[in-house]
């Protein structure tokens, strides 16, 4: 779906799951230098997480979100540049254990007219696939140029 042909309240589901690896929580303590256990020692995670495996960063399952978007809506890049403009409201319900499979929706709730071009809000939801809480929820920020 072309993001200029979107209206208040169009709701975008993103197809298919993405697995969140050991790898990718890995690479991702790498260069956020986040090494807490929780995240990378599968080992103290058996034994003393409650969780009995290693936890997602909440920060990857948000940076993930532009990566998602691109795959719900796209820009004429001829006529257009779409720019990450920030979230709001950011709350994390449920950690993301590794190995499991995550999708995101996007929800448009508003479009604002700024001197630089349409800032789109919208209101995303990580689920968790067998889950019932998301992994996440807040306002995702899109700015049209």
């Amino acid at each position: 779906m072309n993001i200029s042909l979107l209206s208040v309240n169009d709701a975008l589901a993103c197809e298919g799951w993405y697995q969140v690896t050991q790898e990718k929580v890995d690479a991702f303590a790498k260069v956020t230098e986040d090494f807490q256990w929780i995240h990378i020692d599968q080992a103290r995670c058996e034994k003393e997480s409650p969780f009995k495996t290693t936890i997602a960063h909440g920060f990857l399952t948000a940076a993930l979100m532009p990566k998602m978007f691109a795959q719900c809506v796209s820009v004429d890049p001829q006529k257009n540049t779409m720019l990450n403009y920030g979230i709001d409201k950011l709350r994390y319900l449920e950690p993301v254990r590794v190995n499991d499979e995550i999708k995101f929706s996007f929800v448009l709730s508003s479009i604002e007219r700024k001197p630089m071009g349409s800032l789109y809000r919208f209101s995303t939801q990580v689920d968790i696939k067998g889950r019932d809480k998301p992994a996440l929820v807040g306002e995702f920020l899109m700015l049209l140029l």
